[in-house]
């Protein structure tokens, strides 16, 4: 196993690893090095309660000037013709599963994904069938998907994950264009990501995405859904307002719900769409950090992203070698003020006490999704991160690993 002070160069070399252990204060607390944490400087807090102000003011609190400009910002992000403000990035699934038409129809879901990508086409009526991964990228591919169709099938959803859009999602768009299905982008972790240039969430009929507190860009609670296709975009709008013809009008023309999302969050969003790019900077500068370090260290290692692929790291994914006990490496690791952040997933949905019961899944159905999702541990990652927590964090990983 590398030594500590070679993994982390001279800065440790000068403070030392027990200086370094102890928390800023000096005291023989350690560092506490949470796994996410919401990033607000002053500046946009300032900035945010300037827009709360407008908004009680205005009296109008929902679907009103900042769910718009954050619509029209985000739709400009992602390229697209389409964006719709929703009240959460499930509410953005199911909305685009009912405007797709999955009722009485499956749909192929990847089994490591979160319960809403499969859930949410139960709600809209279909059924989801789970489909296996590449464990190198965690994505699902052209080959799983023929694989899987059937003269039931509807649709495929690649979910992009912890910020790296499916490596296979043109040859799996070719697939559904082959076929006749749709293809959804669960993009809920893929803010300002890219393939080969092109945003997530303009590649398939629809992209979903997230703004819930924990990713990279929040509104609190929320949601967007992203088309190029007129009558999705009509429809979704429909939908996210209890069915009603318009804003203005009493007429119910569609089965919808409340899944509009309230104008402060969209102001949140806004002020959040404004520093994107200053976020994604600073967790690429963490993965770089990280990347580095632990390529000197035994046991564990970062998942790959292909160079075709621009990641925002709402996730920093890593594989701890075989025979290591993950849930033992992760305790070690919060004993010295080290929390990873949850994985992506595990348990796989295949393995979830609810889809064992709705489908009838076993262990073993999914192997590549087991063995990867089993190995994986997701390390600290978010915006404004200093670069002397990551190198405690890498230096916690090597001093762990080298005692197991």
């Amino acid at each position: 196993m590398m030594a500590v002070r070679d993994v982390l160069g001279g800065a440790l070399r000068a403070k030392g690893f027990k200086a370094l252990l102890r928390g800023q204060g000096g005291d023989d607390v350690p560092r506490q090095i949470p796994p996410v944490r919401p990033y607000f400087p002053e500046e946009d807090i300032e900035k945010v309660k300037g827009y709360v102000e407008q908004i009680l003011r205005s009296g109008r609190l929902t679907l009103g000037e900042f769910t718009r400009r954050l619509e029209e910002g985000f739709r400009e992000l992602c390229g697209v013709k389409h964006a719709v403000a929703v009240n959460s990035g499930t509410s953005a699934l199911e909305i685009a599963y009912r405007c797709l038409g999955v009722e009485g129809g499956e749909v192929l879901v990847p089994t490591n994904t979160f319960s809403a990508t499969a859930a949410a086409v139960i709600f809209a009526g279909g059924k989801p069938v789970l489909v296996d991964i590449d464990p190198e990228t965690l994505c699902i591919t052209a080959e799983e998907v023929q694989e899987r169709i059937t003269e039931k099938t509807r649709g495929v959803v690649a979910v992009h994950i912890g910020g790296v859009v499916c490596p296979d999602i043109r040859a799996i768009k070719e697939v559904c264009e082959d076929h006749g299905l749709f293809l959804v982008e669960d993009a809920a972790h893929a803010h300002g990501c890219t393939v080969d240039g092109q945003p997530a969430g303009s590649i398939g009929d629809v992209g979903c995405f997230s703004f819930y507190p924990t990713k990279v860009m929040t509104t609190g609670e929320g949601g967007m859904i992203t088309t190029d296709r007129d009558d999705i975009a009509e429809k979704a709008l429909r939908l996210r307002d209890q069915g009603k013809e318009s804003f203005g009008s009493n007429l119910i023309v569609d089965l919808g719900y409340n899944w509009r999302m309230p104008e402060v969050c969209a102001a949140i969003g806004l002020v959040q769409l404004d520093g994107l790019e200053r976020a994604i900077a600073s967790r690429r500068r963490i993965a770089r950090y990280y990347d580095a370090a632990l390529s000197k260290v035994d046991g564990i290692r970062p998942l790959e992203v292909p160079s075709n692929i621009y990641c925002n790291y709402y996730k920093y994914v890593a594989f701890l070698d075989g025979g290591i006990d993950r849930d033992l490496f992760k305790v070690r690791l919060r004993e010295m003020g080290v929390r990873c952040g949850g994985e992506v997933y595990w348990p796989p949905l295949h393995l979830q006490p609810l889809y064992r019961r709705l489908l009838g899944t076993r262990e073993g159905d999914f192997p590549s999704a087991e063995e990867a999702c089993r190995r994986m541990v997701c390390l600290p990652m978010f915006t404004g991160m200093s670069d002397e927590d990551a190198r405690y964090v890498a230096d916690c990983v090597a001093e762990v690993l080298g005692s197991m």
